[in-house]
């Protein structure tokens, strides 16, 4: 049950932002900007990142929505998605995105928690810096959006299908397209 007065037809995060339109905008702004703009990662790539940093904050609204986000997004996106979420040192990717996956848990515990050892074992797996610099902030980013979603305790869909819904609108339109 939310914490504070949501319109109850909208889960999660949506009900925040109709709730406070004015943040909003920024917010998803910032999402656009880091799992659909340019970058070396790809958009299935950076949301399984997102999807796994909520999966870690135990956030189900985000980590359900941002998995069918990557699932859309990734080739055996479901098998991918799964794993990486249930144990990431053993999932079907490539150790580039594993070294990132590494980094995303320590920011996840603290900022602090991440390691030069860490941050050299993803650029000896081929990491850019700019790959780094994007995986801390979609770690931390989403450790935000998840204790926004869950500090105020918003509704999940009553159908778990909604996610899907959710991912063709985000995939085809982004996160900044006018909601219909």
């Amino acid at each position: 049950m939310p914490h504070i007065a949501l319109p109850p037809s909208l889960p999660g995060i949506l009900s925040l932002f109709a709730y406070r339109p004015e943040t909003a905008g920024p917010l998803n702004a910032l999402a656009e900007a880091l799992l659909r703009g340019p970058s070396s990662l790809t958009r299935g790539e950076r949301e399984l990142i997102a999807a796994f940093v909520s999966k870690q904050n135990e956030c189900v609204f985000c980590n359900a929505s941002h998995a069918a986000f990557a699932r859309a997004q990734l080739p055996n996106g479901a098998d991918v998605v799964r794993a990486v979420c249930e144990d990431y040192r053993n999932a079907p990717i490539g150790e580039k995105l594993r070294a990132l996956l590494a980094i995303a848990a320590q920011v996840q515990k603290s900022g602090r928690a991440v390691t030069v050892e860490t941050v050299e074992a993803a650029r000896a797996e081929g990491a850019s810096d700019q790959e780094i610099h994007d995986t801390v902030l979609i770690a931390a980013a989403f450790c935000m959006f998840n204790r926004y979603v869950d500090g105020l305790g918003t509704a999940l869909p009553p159908d778990a299908a909604a996610y899907d819904v959710m991912a063709e609108r985000i995939v085809s339109e982004g996160y900044t397209a006018p909601k219909g």
